[in-house]
């Protein structure tokens, strides 16, 4: 007889999906639980593929065949029951967004609000003056002038001509026959019977006097007729010309935005024309993304070591454009001093630009413009030359987006962009600091409050040091997922289940309680919190743990513990073990010192303040600091993608420095994240090692395949020939099912072994290459222990913790930590790396704390083979074990970019201003 879950527990009932051994077990409602293990133990699978995908699915499946076929459909997990689900929710450690025109500000949908902001409540200043622009109906015009001073003398004038030229005789004879009197030109009053002759060539302005008048009682109807008169002859403007009195002077009032000064005209305000993504609001130039491309010389010629004859510039490589640009490119040099054979580094300043950009004088058009004319003309040569560009900030909007129309509205002393652009503290501080009077007060105030709430969200999930403008792309993806928490605090949601993936990455030890104070106060509204997270404080805090184990892959996939933290404390798991201290990770006896370095002088990349810094070489340096304190600024922006660029390959918008010293000292740098090691269920630990190349020339080399004249190429599953052609090597077969999720059927012609039986019939030591794309890595270095190249990259893959791994296990399957491990382990596989250099960007995610002591090793083991690592990383046991440290802030943001501290681990601890220091002890 089957259990039935109570109200307080999801009650899950027989878990076989992917790794997860027939599993039972309940989970309480209304708790923050934490689901802790080992890497690929089977914890996401729990969490986010039975308890998210179902409660998701159950969701979808109450709505009509029609609604259906427009949402994404979740696949049906293998289980046998689930019940007391609750609507849910993930929030995952995505990868972060590629679409440029993503920000912080419309994921977290605050532009939205803050476009109806400055519609409401901006007021128009003219870009070129900076006078304000102030648009009035008809009535609040007279309201204006009657709220003078009584007695005052004034006319009401209507602007007809504003500097022209000519005589305007029609117009004056035109004006006399309509009855108007007087004129005043140039600034002097005439009766139009007075009217000198005015100069042709000389131009003049002309204003009409429509009346004149003295305030006093009574002249209210007046004023109105002659007001609408000047309105209507002054096409929409009028001048208010004070006679006496303390300040005599024009006064120039619109019932349109004009600048009275420039005659610059501005559009209505509504919330459009503060929207990058519409017509009304982005900026022409670079269409609202804020960047455009342009091709870019280091790229178009990386080596400058090369002559133009023999390949300098790479697009003109082929003799056909040898032959076309040759005599032209010789005419060009004997005007600058320089020949086809010559190395491009001798060529002076002025050659240099004349190729790139053109010579007038000797008729030379220049690479560039050559590159961009042919980009326009076709598409195929536009995906072709993308190679050679890079991005740049907008050189009309620098970067802002919008047009000037948008950028001329401002609340108070910002416009949008410098809004957007401020960190999001200091816009929470801005607003509350925003007095307004009138109407104004009454329309400020919901905006306000939905505005001043919805960053204060931002700030309790500890992210004050972004702005709102900040790309999404360039994230991490523990700030992309406490973005989307920061949304999720603002809908106010009860009864929900809300599924995290290490929320804390990316945050400091500092900043840890904050977002543990969030957690609590969604799980207080009466929602289920269900977090998988490594992080010791995180687990400790939680008031239900289960921990899957007891190791990786099909070594995992079991309830090792479950129950309350005092209990944990107590179990003889790996988790308990580590949170007693009964384990730990003993940091190294000795520190390494560098004999080399490379120093980056002048950096200002984002808030890093002019730094001048010393990357030492041959060790393993760790750059670590507060949130938003500078450290992928530093490590990513400003060196890896200078890096790149000095080896003649593309990096976006590269950080803002002043020089490199001591790039010569490095052969290659290699940037491991944890992507996906592929995107299809093709790809595998086997193929992307190359481990499968070895065992395929294995098996090419046995007897049968040799009788019958297979090469390695017939036991690949990528191409025809060894293949099973009825599924085209996946081994099995996609059924689409419409507006059902889709179906995966094991292919019936190979029975999911991917290859033809003619292929399958060539065994090695009694197993065929499918049979060996299903051994572990452990079983496969038993079963190849007599090939010696094979042995050592399947030695590497166990060195990393990965011997668990299936060879042919699709690399969708694998997780972040797993695939950035089998990143790691193509590395070690090489025997030496002098001059290689290697960044990893909190490569601790998604590992457990048994995990984390693997992967030090395997990073020192790269150092031992003469490379440099550094880690951008907030794991202390990371930084004890590492040889030099830079620790960055003191803050985020505005008040971080400095480096606070520099040296080994202790020396951090001993430094009275490093924060990080107070967690290392």
């Amino acid at each position: 007889m089957t259990k039935t879950a109570d109200k307080n527990s999801i009650h899950i009932e027989g878990a076989r999906h992917h790794n997860l051994k027939d599993l039972t077990l309940d989970i309480p409602r209304d708790e923050l639980v934490v689901v802790c293990g080992p890497s690929g133990s089977g914890k996401s699978t729990l969490a986010f593929d039975i308890v998210y995908a179902e409660g998701q699915r159950r969701y979808v499946e109450s709505l009509s065949a029609y609604a259906r076929q427009f949402l994404p459909q979740m696949d049906k997990p293998d289980v046998d029951k689930v019940e007391g689900l609750s609507p849910a929710i993930s929030l995952e450690q995505q990868t972060a967004t590629r679409n440029p025109r993503s920000t912080v500000g419309t994921v977290t949908e605050i532009y939205d609000f803050l476009r109806v902001f400055f519609a409401r409540l901006g007021k128009f200043y003219c870009p070129k003056c900076g006078k304000p622009i102030e648009a009035q109906t008809t009535d609040e015009i007279v309201n204006t002038i009657l709220g003078m001073e009584t007695g005052t003398k004034f006319m009401l004038l209507a602007p007809l001509v504003e500097h022209q030229k000519g005589t305007h005789k029609d117009l004056f004879a035109k004006l006399k026959k309509d009855g108007f009197v007087r004129v005043r030109i140039g600034g002097t009053m005439y009766t139009l019977d007075e009217v000198p002759e005015l100069e042709k060539h000389k131009k003049h302005t002309i204003d009409l006097v429509v009346d004149r008048l003295v305030l006093k009682d009574g002249i209210k109807k007046r004023l109105g007729d002659s007001v609408e008169l000047a309105l209507g002859l002054g096409d929409e403007r009028l001048i208010v010309s004070v006679v006496g009195g303390d300040t005599p002077g024009d006064i120039v009032m619109s019932t349109l935005s004009t600048c009275p000064s420039c005659k610059i005209s501005m559009p209505r305000l509504s919330p459009q024309l503060f929207s990058f993504n519409s017509p009304q609001g982005a900026c022409p130039t670079c269409n609202g993304i804020g960047s455009v491309e342009y091709f870019e010389p280091d790229l178009i010629s990386p080596n400058k070591g090369l002559t133009l004859n023999n390949g300098g510039v790479i697009p003109w490589k082929n003799a056909t454009r040898q032959r076309q640009y040759g005599p032209k490119l010789k005419k060009l040099g004997e005007h600058h001093g320089f020949t086809m054979d010559t190395p491009l580094e001798q060529f002076s300043d002025e050659a240099w630009d004349a190729l790139f950009y053109g010579c007038p004088q000797s008729n030379w058009q220049g690479v560039v413009p050559i590159l961009e004319y042919g980009q326009l003309q076709s598409g195929v040569w536009d995906h072709w030359s993308a190679r050679f560009q890079q991005s740049r900030p907008c050189p009309d909007c620098e970067g802002a987006r919008l047009k000037p129309e948008a950028l001329a509205v401002r609340v108070g002393d910002k416009n949008m962009h410098e809004f957007a652009s401020m960190s999001i503290q200091r816009a929470l501080d801005w607003l509350n600091a925003l007095d307004f009077s009138g109407a104004d007060t009454l329309i400020s105030e919901p905006l306000l409050k939905e505005l001043t709430h919805r960053l204060g969200f931002m700030v309790n999930v500890g992210l004050e040091y972004l702005s709102l403008g900040r790309n999404m792309g360039t994230l991490s993806g523990g700030e992309a997922q406490r973005i989307r928490l920061a949304s999720q605090l603002g809908s106010g949601l009860v009864g929900v289940t809300y599924v995290l993936d290490e929320p804390s990455i990316g945050l400091h030890p500092r900043d840890n309680q904050r977002l543990l104070d969030t957690l609590r106060s969604l799980q207080a509204r009466g929602n289920t919190v269900l977090v998988v997270e490594h992080d010791e404080p995180t687990i400790r805090e939680a008031d239900h743990v289960i921990e899957i184990g007891p190791s990786s892959g099909w070594l995992g996939g079991e309830i090792v513990f479950q129950g309350p933290v005092d209990k944990l404390l107590k179990a003889d798991s790996l988790t308990g073990k580590y949170l007693r201290g009964d384990m730990f990770i003993a940091p190294p006896e000795t520190r390494r010192t560098a004999k080399d370095a490379v120093t980056i002088r002048q950096v200002e990349t984002n808030n890093l303040k002019n730094l001048d810094v010393e990357i030492p070489l041959g060790v393993m340096t760790c750059v670590t600091g507060v949130s938003g304190s500078g450290k992928s600024s530093l490590v990513v922006d400003s060196m890896y993608k200078h890096l790149l660029l000095h080896r003649g390959q593309k990096a976006n918008n590269p950080g803002k420095i002043g020089g490199i010293d001591g790039l010569d000292k490095i052969e290659k740098v290699i940037s491991i994240d944890q992507s996906p090691i592929g995107r299809t269920p093709r790809s595998n630990p086997a193929t992307y090692t190359k481990i499968f190349d070895e065992i395929r020339k294995i098996f090419a080399g046995s007897k049968e395949a040799r009788k019958r004249g297979y090469q390695p190429g017939r036991f690949s599953f990528n191409v025809k020939g060894g293949r099973c052609e009825a599924c085209k090597g996946d081994g099995q077969i996609r059924v689409e099912m419409h507006f059902l999720p889709d179906v995966y059927v094991t292919c019936e012609a190979c029975k999911g072994k991917r290859y033809n039986s003619q292929t399958l019939e060539v065994e090695y030591k009694g197993k065929n290459i499918a049979d060996v794309l299903a051994m572990t890595v452990r079983q496969a270095r038993e079963f190849f222990a007599n090939h010696p190249p094979l042995m050592r990259k399947l030695d590497v893959l166990a060195q990393v913790g990965l011997e668990y791994l299936q060879l042919g296990q699709p690399a969708t399957t694998l997780s972040g930590g797993e695939a950035q491990r089998i990143k790691i382990s193509r590395e070690l596989g090489k025997r030496s790396l002098p001059g290689a250099l290697y960044i990893l960007d909190e490569p601790t995610t998604g590992l457990h704390m048994h995990e984390v002591g693997k992967l030090i090793r395997v990073l020192h083991a790269l150092v031992d083979k003469n490379a440099t690592v550094i880690v951008i990383e907030h794991n202390t046991d990371v930084i004890m074990a590492s040889d030099h440290v830079l620790d960055l802030g003191p803050g985020g943001g505005e008040h971080g970019g400095q480096i606070v501290a520099s040296g080994t681990p202790e020396d951090i601890i001993a430094n009275p201003d490093s924060v990080t220091g107070k967690f290392l002890t």
